[in-house]
């Protein structure tokens, strides 16, 4: 394991420059530290769903998904380095099927919502889907491996799902778009 932080500040970003994983230094608005910060947020939002009530299923899943995206930021951050392989992406591809087996067919949109838990799901999914947008952005001009986009495009889906699930055992039930309140 790598080194530990035993001080926090240490001034050599003061010129808007921070050090990747693999010891280079590049600009903190940089298409990687965008992507990598992104997927940090990401596992914050989630950590912040994990705050509020949630079945211990879920919870479980939730917290190794934390530690993937920590894996994720990681590989992010040390060009060319692996973390996210395929069995990860078919792992979220079950946990996404288990849990949409129950739940009814989709006919409307749904509005982020549906109590405490459900709501915080639906933030952890828009930040997972930026983190995905940045991180198509970094393919673009760096190496990326495509693992990184579709572990993404898989947990915003289970995220989705999730919500759903969380909005449906809370009580509250799913806010649906009501696209007919609106009348030309």
């Amino acid at each position: 394991m790598g080194n530990r932080l035993s001080k926090i500040y240490t001034r050599t970003g003061d010129d808007g420059s921070t050090g990747l994983g693999d010891g280079s230094r590049v600009a903190k608005d940089s298409l990687r530290v965008n992507a990598y910060g992104t997927v940090d947020e990401a596992n914050s939002c989630i950590g912040l769903l994990l705050a509020s009530e949630v079945p211990e299923p879920i919870r479980n899943l939730l917290v190794h998904i934390q530690h993937q995206l920590f894996d994720l930021g990681g590989e992010l951050c040390i060009p060319g380095h692996a973390a996210i392989f395929d069995a990860d992406i078919e792992a979220l591809e079950a946990h996404l099927d288990h849990y949409n087996v129950d739940l009814p067919a989709l006919k409307e949109f749904i509005l982020p919502g549906g109590g405490e838990a459900a709501a915080r799901c639906h933030v952890a999914r828009t930040v997972v889907r930026r983190a995905e947008r940045e991180t198509v952005s970094l393919s673009r001009q760096e190496t990326v491996r495509p693992q990184a986009v579709h572990y993404l495009n898989r947990l915003s889906d289970l995220l989705f799902v999730l919500a759903r699930v969380l909005a449906r055992s809370s009580g509250h039930g799913e806010v649906v778009w009501d696209h007919v309140r609106r009348k030309a």
